[in-house]
């Protein structure tokens, strides 16, 4: 069984997810089939129809969280001792080579990432061309319009 890396933060947000799911989103479900029953013949009722979807989509997210969470190898990055290496959960400052843009990401699980809040997955082209360089290395990414190089600025584990 493959472990999935994730961040204790992203740890707790897939519990707070899977708790929410059981507590709030599934009994709500299993109401509205009740509600949606109760209208009779079942083989015209829209409505059946729609929350049945709509149970087995979260039932299906349910057992996805479940999954996960057994399979998590949770990596608190304030615990990495990598000497000054990108690895899983840094936080990094990158500077493009082309432009000298300054971006600061750190690397997550795929379930974590979004961009807008500069985190990345580790198995997207950036992270995977950052992964064991360090400080002063650079990382070359290969992009649809070609390669890109990013200097490394600052490696962070917080």
């Amino acid at each position: 069984m493959q472990k999935i890396p994730l961040t204790a933060r992203g740890a707790q947000l897939l519990k707070e997810e899977l708790a929410h799911l059981k507590s709030v989103v599934r009994p709500e479900v299993i109401a509205a089939i009740a509600e949606a029953r109760s209208h009779g013949d079942l083989s015209e009722n829209a409505e059946y129809e729609a929350a049945k979807e709509r149970q087995a989509f979260i039932e299906g997210r349910i057992a996805e969280c479940e999954n996960k969470l057994s399979r998590a190898h949770v990596i608190n990055p304030a615990e990495i001792h990598a000497e000054g290496k990108v690895v899983f959960g840094a936080t990094v400052v990158l500077e493009d080579c082309d432009s000298e843009e300054r971006f600061t990401y750190q690397i997550v699980g795929e379930d974590e990432a979004d961009i807008k809040l500069g985190k990345i997955s580790i198995g997207s082209p950036l992270a995977r061309g950052m992964i064991g360089k360090e400080e002063g290395d650079i990382a070359e990414v290969t992009a649809p319009g070609g390669v890109r190089e990013y200097e490394i600025i600052e490696v962070m584990y917080v």
